[in-house]
């Protein structure tokens, strides 16, 4: 396996928590494979939510988009944000652990992203800006490591939650694709309610470790490129997918 930096972002409140055990499992488990970590510890580093102006330094722009991408090109963007702006550039690897609240991240990790991919970095606002696929973080790997109250048979094509490959799309497509990377499958682990003893603790943790060892051996989630697969109007162009594909499904190749 070939040593990588990889970069974790961590969000839970709990230092002694399910999620707090297996990152640090992570942390273990990748530096013991030569790989070199680094982690935001968002709680810990008591990390500004909001994204506002005071991101941006002095400007006078009025549009909120528009000042974001004045202060990338000046070099006024906040220090925090461009602090972890430089860890996803240094990045091989760019890991999200978090629990699913209300079928989606933490409102602090939803911070981050408002933050941190910032225009200019995470999107840009002109037609030939690439993005899905390409873009400032092309070249780099994504992976999410996500715990959830519900169990898997919940969250399967016909579960009640729906399927964790579509709450997991606007993230892992919308965003982590969006802005170049490629994104691993996500490790998942499911029932970690009150009753989540040492058993399952072994087998959440072992799911972790076997992913973790075999990153160089794991295919990305196959979207599709919009530079390739789409038209003018952003439509996936017509005989791509097979006959009766809708919905998040359509974006797959």
């Amino acid at each position: 396996m070939v040593a990588m930096q990889i970069h974790i972002v961590y969000a839970h409140p709990h230092a002694a928590s399910l999620n707090a055990a297996l990152r640090d499992e992570s942390v273990a488990t990748l530096e013991g494979l030569g790989h070199t970590v680094t982690v935001s510890d968002l709680y810990a580093m008591q990390w500004k939510a909001v994204a506002d102006y005071d991101d941006f330094g002095p400007t006078e722009n009025e549009h909120f988009m528009a000042a974001a991408g004045e202060a990338w090109d000046k070099g006024q963007v906040a220090p925090d944000v461009r602090a972890e702006q430089e860890r996803l550039l240094a990045a091989d690897l760019v890991i999200l652990q978090f629990p699913l609240w209300w079928y989606t991240v933490p409102a602090i990790l939803k911070g981050w992203i408002d933050r941190v991919f910032t225009n200019g970095f995470g999107y840009g606002t002109s037609r030939d800006w690439p993005r899905f696929g390409d873009g400032v973080l092309a070249g780099k790997r994504a992976m999410v490591v996500v715990t959830t109250g519900a169990a898997e048979s919940h969250l399967s094509d016909r579960g009640v939650n729906g399927s964790i490959d579509d709450l997991l799309f606007p993230l892992q497509h919308g965003v982590l694709f969006y802005a170049g990377m490629q994104v691993l499958p996500p490790v998942v682990v499911t029932g970690a309610v009150h009753r989540f003893g040492d058993a399952e603790y072994a087998d959440a943790a072992k799911l972790l470790r076997s992913r973790l060892e075999t990153l160089d051996e794991t295919e990305s989630i196959a979207y599709r490129k919009q530079a390739e697969d789409y038209d003018d109007a952003k439509r996936l162009k017509p005989g791509l997918e097979p006959e009766g594909t809708t919905g998040f499904a359509l974006h797959i190749a």
